[in-house]
């Protein structure tokens, strides 16, 4: 990563501006959002996949320590950080923060965080993904620890689902919001050794096991469908038992999950609205402000 990356600005701001607000940066540095948007769509233009990194990125990055930027973090000699860790390990788009960074940093020296510009720019890749577009609130304060240990609380594609309820409670979310965020899978992609043991649909299974024989390391769109697209067809593939991950298929099995995922199946509307309102309070997730 180039050291821009990792320089975590540590905001000092008034109790009274200590909280999350939609344009935060509209003084310090009123093209902020703009220049985020301006990389991610020239990113975007030539790799759609930017989305789905994105989205993973955010995930991973607020459900550790919170929305704080820590999974940026480059481990050192006397410390293992969350980014090399377990799923992390291939976590991408760190070169695209660096880049929004950069340019930022160009007009506004130390004024954005990372989190902010993590958060602003998987808003603008769903966004361009055919996703709802919504608003951002900002002035996220980025952290300055990063370990390991912390990012084994991830859950894994085998997770079961009331493990997975579990720790999304914890989080403050609950589970018609869970189930909204892992809608994100409709613009997901899954290597060999995270896909389930045997598909529901015997055409779809046959193809993925003639593609890991042939490439261990081979990977599956987990939507087959619109696979660059934000929307509802991820509910409408696990209802017809094509989920690539163990996980995914569950949602539609589990009693507690599975009336969510039909909601959304039926009604894309209700989907787009859901998730834009599922990641703006992810957004929020342990934020250091103040």
């Amino acid at each position: 990563m180039k050291q821009i990356s990792i320089i975590l600005f540590f905001f000092i701001l008034p109790l009274a501006f200590a909280d999350l607000q939609l344009g935060f940066y509209a003084s310090s540095c009123r093209k902020a959002e703009s220049i985020v948007h301006k990389v991610v769509q020239k990113r975007f233009n030539r790799d759609k996949s930017i989305t789905a990194a994105l989205l993973r990125m955010h995930f991973h990055d607020c459900f550790v320590r919170g929305c704080d930027a820590s999974l940026l973090i480059d481990p050192t000699k006397n410390n293992t950080s969350e980014k090399q860790t377990g799923a992390n390990a291939s976590v991408r788009g760190y070169d695209l923060i660096d880049d929004v960074k950069e340019a930022i940093e160009a007009t506004c020296p130390s004024t954005v965080s990372c989190s902010d510009i993590i958060a602003l720019a998987t808003r603008d890749a769903v966004a361009l993904s055919g996703g709802p577009k919504y608003n951002v609130p900002t002035g996220r304060r980025d952290g300055l620890v990063s370990n390991s240990i912390d990012a084994n609380i991830l859950p894994g594609p085998s997770s079961p689902i009331p493990q997975l309820t579990q720790f999304f409670a914890a989080k403050g979310i609950t589970t018609e919001e869970m189930v909204t965020l892992l809608g994100a899978h409709t613009v997901g992609v899954a290597h060999c050794g995270f896909f389930a043991n045997s598909i529901g649909d015997p055409a779809l299974n046959t193809k993925l096991v003639n593609l890991c024989k042939s490439n261990t390391n081979g990977a599956a769109f987990l939507d087959q469908n619109t696979s660059f697209v934000v929307d509802n067809e991820f509910y409408k593939q696990i209802l017809l038992k094509r989920g690539i991950m163990q996980i995914d298929q569950q949602l539609a099995l589990d009693k507690s999950t599975s009336t969510f995922v039909s909601n959304f199946a039926s009604n894309g509307d209700k989907f787009v609205k859901s998730f834009a309102s599922a990641m703006i309070k992810m957004g929020k997730v342990g934020v250091l402000v103040g």
